[in-house]
C-alpha cells in the first residue's frame, strides 16, 4: 500500500478540520497525527465553523450505556422524520478527521445528517456502525473509501466505506478493547463521530504537563494567537486504497458494488497502472483473467480476445469506439466486462468488452509531473494538474497531458507521440452538473506490421523488419469531445445526457510482406498507401429512478442511444520487390506519387432502447433483467478509382435485433455472493448471399455462474466464474459459390476464471488472475469442427503483487513483482499448423518515495523470455528486457 506525507500548514483564520484532500481521487484516505491540544478549543474565539452549543447535538455517548469494553448498544435506532422517505439515500460527500485532545473526530459531511438511520455493533475490539440510507459519493458522483491509519493510542484504524449499494460502515478498531464512541448533530458539517480510548486520554494526561511540572529550560511551544497569525502544522499521510475497487458502473450503467452484480466484471484500478508502469494501456489488462491482447492495423491501437472471442470495439466511458487511440495519462481506470455486453450498448462479441474509465476534475488542488525515460531511446514527460477554478467550487478542471519520444528493438522503427485532454466540470446548480472532456493525440511513427505466421518466423531474430527503412511511415490524428450533462429531480430521479463524437484520420505509406514464396526464403511483398478516416457520433439519454413495490426496492434504468458511424479509407495496392528474409537486402524505391486506386465507405445507423430493473427482493436477494432493441440501417459502398470511379460493389442491409439478460445473486452470509445469469449479444453480418441479401446477425448466447467474495474487513475480493458461449449464424463460405457466404457457422466457448485482488496486509497489495477456456469451430463449412480459435489460450495467468514499508528506517521504500502467463495458441484459422508457444514473462518494480517525490525502476521481461503475441494475419514479437527510470513529483 503506497503512502505519501504531506505537511500541511493552515492559518487558524481557515476551517481547521482538514479537509479530506486526497478523498477527492477514490483511491485515497487519511491520517492525521495526534495533537497535542485540542484544536477546536485552540481556535474556538477565531473559526466560525468551531460548533457552537446551539449548533451541534450530543445524541449519546456509548460508554453512558454500557462499559464499551464488552459490547456496543445501538447508537440510535431511529432518527428519520416521519415524512421522510424510506427509500431515499443520503449522499456523503467528504469525510474529515480532526484530532482533540482526548480523541479524534470523524466526520460525515452531508447536508441531511439528520436523516442518517444508524445501528451499530460490536465484535472483539471493533466498533461498526452501519449507516444503511447513504453512500459515499464525491461531488463528481465518484465512490470512495476513507481510511485512517493509528489516529490516536488505543485505536490502530479507523474506515469508513460503502458497504453496498445503499449502506455506509464505520468500523473503529481498538488496541484492546471497543474504543469510546460519542455521536453528535452539526447542522453545517454533518454527523460526527468522536472516538476516545482509555489509552488516548492516559497519553495525553502524560504528554500535557503542568507549568509546574516543565524543567525551567524547555521551551514553551508556540500557540497560534487569537488573530490567526501565526499557522498550525500538521501531518497528514495519504494512504492509496489499493487494488480493489468494489464498484463498477459498465455492467449495469449504475453505481452498484460488483458484489451484487450477476456477471463477472474485474477492475484494473489506477494504483495498478501506475507501480506497473503502463506505458501502453492494454498491457494494464493481462491482470485480468481470459483477456489476450489483439493487434491492429499499424500496431498503433489494440483489440482484445476476451474468453476466447475477438472483440473489435471497446468502450470510452460507456460510449463505443473502434480503432481509438488512449494514452494511459487519461485513464483513470479500465474496467473489463466478460460475456455479452449487447444489453446495454448494442452490437459486441460476446467474449465480453474492456471499457476505458478517463480521469475526472478534482475539487481540491492538485498538481503532478513525471518523467519516465527507458532503454531504446524511449522519454516521455507528463504532467496532471487538477482543482477548483471558483472559490464556491462550482467550476471544476483537469488537464493531462503526455509527449512520447521512442525508438524501438525492431531495427529501423521510432514513434513520436502527443496527448492532451482537458476535462472542465460545471455545477450548474444543487441538482445539475454538465462535464466537458476533450482528448487530442497526435503519433508518427513507424509503419510496422510484425512477421508473418509461418514457421520461419521463429528463426528469425525478433529485430528483423521486413519492410524498407525510412519510407514506412504512419501518421495518426484522432479527437474525441464529449459532453455529459446530469440533473437530479431528486434523490430517487435522475436524468442523464451524454454525448460523444470520435474522429480519426491516418495517412500512410508502405511496403508490407506479404506471403512466402516457394523458395521458403523470399517473401513477396506489396506497396500499401492511403488515408483511413472515421467518425462517429453517439447521444445516450437515460433515466435512472428509485422506487418501491411493497417491501421490494427497484432501481429502473431507461436509455434511448442514437448512433452514427461512417467509416472510409482511399487507397493503393501494388506489387512490389521481395526480400530475403534471412538476409535482407534494403533499397525498394516507393513511388513518388500516386493516385488511389480504390476507395471504400461504410455508414451505418444504430438507434438502441434499453431497459434495466435491479431488484432488492430481500436484503440477500437481488434480482437483474433487462434488455435492448437495435435497429440498424448499413450502407457500403465500394469505387474504382481505375476505372472512373465505378461502382464495383455496393451492399445495403437493415437489422434489429433484441438482446436480453437475466441473472440471480444471493447472499447466504455477507462476504459471500453466488450468483447465476443469462444473457444474449448480436452482431451485424456484413457478408452476403449469393442472392446478394444480407445474413442475418451472428447471435452469441452465454450461461454464467459464479462466486464472489470479500475477505479482510472487505480489502481483500475475488470472484470465481464458469460460463458458456455459443456464437450461431457466423459467416461461412457458400461451397456452391466461394465469393459468396451463408451464416452456417457456429463457435463454443467454454471455461472458468478466477480473480483476485486488494491489500493483504497494510502496505502489501495484489492482483491476481487465473483462466482454463476452450474456443474451438463446432460448425463450419469449410474449416475443420473442433480447430481452436486464433489468438485463444487454453490457459493464462497473471500474478503482480507490491509491498511497501509502513514505518521505521525502510518508511517509504517499496518494491512490486509480477508473472504472466500465457499458453499455446493458435496462429491461424483454418489451422495451418503454426503454434505461438506458451511463455511465462517476469515483471519487477523498486521505489522509494519521500513526502511528495517518488522516484522507481521498472523491469519488464526481467528473464529476457522470447515470446510473440497474435496480431491480426501478423505475429508482433514481444520486447525483450526493458528498464524504465520515472521520477515524479506532486503537490
Amino acid at each position: 500500500m503506497s503512502k505519501q506525507v504531506n505537511k500541511i500548514r493552515y492559518k487558524p483564520e481557515y476551517f481547521l478540520i482538514l479537509p479530506a484532500v486526497f478523498l477527492v481521487q477514490p483511491a485515497k484516505a487519511q491520517d492525521i497525527s495526534k495533537s497535542n491540544n485540542r484544536l477546536s478549543d485552540r481556535l474556538a474565539k477565531t473559526l466560525p465553523q468551531a460548533k457552537p452549543p446551539e449548533a451541534t447535538k450530543k445524541i449519546r455517548q456509548l460508554s453512558e450505556l454500557e462499559p464499551v469494553v464488552t459490547t456496543a448498544k445501538m447508537l440510535v435506532q431511529s432518527r428519520t422524520p416521519a415524512n421522510t422517505p424510506q427509500t431515499e439515500v443520503v449522499q456523503v460527500t467528504s469525510v474529515k478527521a480532526s484530532p482533540t485532545a482526548k480523541s479524534v473526530e470523524v466526520i460525515l459531511q452531508t447536508s441531511k445528517g439528520q436523516r442518517l438511520q444508524i445501528t451499530n455493533r460490536s465484535a472483539g475490539n471493533n466498533f461498526i456502525a452501519d449507516i444503511p440510507n447513504a453512500q459515499l459519493r464525491l461531488p463528481s458522483g465518484e465512490a470512495f473509501t476513507f481510511r485512517s491509519d493509528k489516529p490516536i493510542a488505543g485505536v490502530s484504524e479507523i474506515t469508513v466505506t460503502n458497504f453496498d449499494a445503499n449502506t455506509i460502515r464505520m468500523s473503529v478498531t481498538g488496541e484492546t478493547g471497543v474504543p469510546t464512541v460519542e455521536l453528535f448533530d452539526s447542522a453545517d458539517e454533518g454527523l460526527i463521530f468522536s472516538v476516545a480510548t482509555t489509552a488516548s486520554t492516559a497519553q495525553q494526561t502524560q504528554t500535557q504537563p503542568t507549568p509546574e511540572q516543565q524543567p525551567e529550560s524547555q521551551t514553551q511551544p508556540s500557540q497560534p494567537s487569537t488573530q490567526g497569525d501565526e499557522p498550525i502544522e500538521l501531518v497528514v499521510t495519504g494512504e492509496q486504497d489499493g487494488y480493489s475497487v468494489p464498484d463498477s458502473t459498465t455492467a449495469t450503467k449504475t453505481d452498484t458494488p460488483q458484489r451484487d452484480i450477476p456477471q463477472s466484471i474485474q477492475v484494473v484500478p489506477q494504483q495498478v497502472i501506475k507501480d506497473q508502469q503502463i506505458t501502453r494501456i492494454s498491457d494494464a489488462v493481462r491482470n485480468v483473467s481470459g483477456v489476450a491482447v489483439q493487434g491492429s492495423f499499424s500496431n498503433l491501437t489494440d483489440n482484445y480476445i476476451i474468453r476466447g472471442l475477438i472483440t473489435y470495439n471497446n468502450l470510452r466511458n460507456g460510449f463505443a469506439v473502434q480503432d481509438n487511440y488512449i494514452n494511459p495519462i487519461a485513464v483513470d481506470r479500465i474496467e473489463v466486462l466478460k460475456g455479452p455486453a449487447s444489453v446495454l450498448y448494442g452490437q459486441f462479441e460476446p467474449g465480453g468488452v474492456v471499457n476505458y474509465i478517463t480521469k475526472q476534475p478534482l475539487s481540491t488542488p492538485y498538481y503532478a509531473g513525471e518523467l519516465t525515460v527507458a532503454n531504446y531511446d524511449f522519454y516521455r514527460p507528463s504532467i496532471d494538474i487538477s482543482g477548483p477554478l471558483t472559490p464556491d467550487k462550482n467550476a471544476l478542471y483537469r488537464l493531462n497531458t503526455a509527449y512520447e519520444n521512442s525508438g524501438s528493438f525492431i531495427d529501423f522503427v521510432n514513434s513520436e507521440g502527443f496527448s492532451i485532454a482537458p476535462v472542465l466540470s460545471l455545477k450548474l446548480s444543487d441538482a445539475t452538473t454538465l462535464t466537458l472532456e476533450y482528448e487530442h493525440s497526435t503519433i508518427n511513427r513507424t509503419l510496422y506490421d510484425g512477421l508473418l505466421p509461418i514457421r520461419e518466423s521463429f528463426q528469425l531474430p525478433i529485430s528483423r523488419f521486413l519492410g524498407e527503412p525510412n519510407t514506412s511511415n504512419y501518421n495518426y490524428n484522432s479527437d474525441a469531445a464529449s459532453f455529459t450533462l446530469e440533473h437530479r429531480f431528486s434523490d430517487n430521479l435522475r436524468l442523464r445526457s451524454a454525448f460523444l463524437t470520435n474522429l480519426y484520420h491516418a495517412d500512410y505509406t508502405a511496403i508490407r510482406p506479404d506471403s512466402l514464396e516457394d523458395d521458403g526464403r523470399t517473401i513477396s511483398r506489396t506497396f500499401a498507401g492511403g488515408l483511413d478516416y472515421y467518425k462517429s457520433f453517439t447521444l445516450q439519454n437515460e433515466l435512472v429512478g428509485k422506487f418501491k413495490t411493497g417491501f421490494i426496492n427497484h432501481q429502473l434504468l431507461l436509455g434511448l442511444e442514437l448512433n452514427l458511424n461512417l467509416y472510409g479509407n482511399d487507397y493503393i495496392r501494388t506489387p512490389a520487390p521481395g526480400i530475403d528474409i534471412f538476409n535482407p537486402v534494403y533499397g525498394a524505391i516507393l513511388p513518388t506519387s500516386y493516385n488511389p486506386n480504390r476507395n471504400d465507405e461504410a455508414k451505418q445507423n444504430t438507434v438502441g432502447i434499453y431497459l434495466q430493473d435491479q431488484v432488492a427482493l430481500l436484503p440477500n436477494l437481488k434480482l437483474l433483467f433487462g434488455g435492448r432493441l437495435d435497429f440498424i440501417n448499413y450502407k457500403f459502398r465500394e469505387l474504382d478509382y481505375n476505372n472512373n470511379r465505378e461502382l464495383t460493389s455496393q451492399s445495403e442491409f437493415y437489422n434489429d435485433a433484441f438482446s436480453p439478460r437475466v441473472g440471480l445473486v444471493y447472499q447466504p452470509i455477507e462476504p459471500i455472493s453466488l450468483y447465476a445469469s443469462y444473457s444474449q449479444s448480436f452482431v451485424p453480418n456484413n457478408s452476403r448471399t449469393v442472392s446478394k441479401e444480407s445474413l442475418e446477425p451472428s447471435r452469441g448466447t452465454q450461461y454464467e455462474a459464479g462466486i464472489k467474495s470479500e475477505w479482510l474487513d472487505n480489502k481483500l475480493s475475488a470472484t470465481l466464474a464458469m460460463y458458456e458461449i455459443t456464437k450461431t449464424n457466423v459467416a461461412t463460405t457458400d461451397l456452391t459459390n466461394t465469393d459468396y457466404s451463408i451464416a452456417a457457422g457456429e463457435v463454443k466457448s467454454r471455461g472458468i476464471e478466477f480473480d483476485i485482488a486488494g491489500q493483504i496486509l497494510p502496505g502489501w497489495n495484489v492482483i491476481a488472475s487465473f483462466a482454463h477456456n476452450d474456443a474451438f469451430v463446432s460448425k463450419d463449412n469449410s474449416i475443420p469442427v473442433g480447430d481452436r480459435l486464433v489468438g485463444a489460450p487454453r490457459n493464462s495467468a497473471s500474478l503482480w503483487t507490491s509491498y511497501e514499508f509502513q514505518s521505521g528506517s525502510l518508511k517509504g521504500f517499496g518494491f512490486c513483482g509480477g508473472l504472466f502467463f500465457v499458453g499455446d495458441r493458435q496462429a491461424l484459422l483454418p489451422n495451418n499448423g503454426v503454434v505461438l508457444a506458451s511463455y511465462v514473462r517476469t515483471d519487477a518494480s523498486i521505489f522509494y518515495r519521500k513526502e511528495n517525490w517518488r522516484v522507481g525502476l521498472n523491469f519488464k521481461n526481467l528473464f529476457d523470455t522470447n515470446y510473440y503475441d497474435s496480431h491480426g494475419y501478423y505475429l508482433l514479437p514481444g520486447a525483450p528486457l526493458t528498464v524504465l527510470g520515472t521520477i515524479s513529483v506532486q503537490f
